[in-house]
């Protein structure tokens, strides 16, 4: 059936051959998308008249947020202060046991292929699950509190610059590192001599990066009873007190200003 409504292309050489063009795939391709778009919608009871009919009550939510309680900032300080902590410290600590997780799962300096699959997987499910999902479990394993947060942020970070620490570690070059092998090193002294400083600078410009997203995810994992900004954020508008959400909406959209424009400067001067 696909053949005859989309039969291959007939081509002529120059040499009088006659070959066949290669069938396009990109009807097949459609026909798929749009089952997957319709069984979408069907699943998620989805009603584009609905979405417009609605979507002026998100403007009528943005204007009551305007102009912001500024007076509130002050209640909020610590709570601010708080998510930074958090972010910096779980961001500090998973990229410090990123490199040496990196360096397990790395296939061309450590050759037993159990460990490297192994930090592998655990690299791969720590990124999978998503940042709300582990707070909520270190909340029942730590209490509530910021320190839940620190724990899920310090996850994030070790499977995300790891992942990428690891990726670069297995395309260096490992000339210095085999002569450094040779006369007697061992493989964690070559790795340290050899392929650490080629990757220094990339694992330290990951690891800003990472730290500019985590200030982000912090300010939602109080949702989840993981302390920080967040914890506000859920009150005020269970409260439908908007004018103060958007005090905390504006503090939070400087601060992230701030530290994207000082990260971005670090990791300019990285690369």
């Amino acid at each position: 059936m696909y053949d005859k409504l989309f039969p291959p292309k007939k081509m002529i050489l120059s040499n009088g051959k006659v070959i066949m063009e290669k069938r396009t795939r990109i009807p097949f391709i459609l026909l798929i998308l749009s089952a997957l778009t319709v069984l979408s919608v069907e699943l998620t009871n989805f009603d584009i008249q609905v979405l417009f009919t609605r979507l002026n009550q998100f403007f009528i939510i943005i204007g009551e947020m305007i102009p912001p309680k500024w007076s509130y900032f002050p209640q909020l300080w610590d709570a601010l202060l708080a998510t930074l902590q958090m972010s910096l410290l779980g961001s500090i600590i998973g990229a410090v046991f990123a490199l040496p997780f990196a360096m397990l799962a790395s296939s061309n300096v450590i050759r037993n292929k159990v460990i490297v699959a192994a930090f592998k997987i655990m690299l791969s499910l720590l990124r999978t699950l998503p940042t709300l999902v582990t707070a909520l479990i270190a909340t029942y394993v730590f209490g509530l509190g910021p320190m839940a947060g620190l724990v899920a942020i310090m996850l994030f970070t070790l499977s995300y610059v790891g992942k990428l620490v690891y990726e670069q570690i297995e395309n260096v070059d490992m000339g210095s590192f085999e002569a450094m092998e040779s006369i007697g090193m061992t493989r964690v002294e070559a790795f340290r001599y050899s392929i650490y400083p080629q990757v220094l600078s990339r694992y330290l410009s990951t690891s800003l990066f990472c730290f500019e997203g985590n200030v982000r995810y912090a300010a939602i994992l109080g949702y989840v009873g993981a302390g920080g900004i967040g914890l506000l954020i859920n009150e005020n508008i269970g409260w439908r007190d908007y004018s103060r959400v958007g005090m905390i909406i504006m503090s939070l959209i400087v601060t992230v200003y701030l530290i994207e424009t000082i990260s971005e400067h670090f990791r300019k001067k990285l690369t």
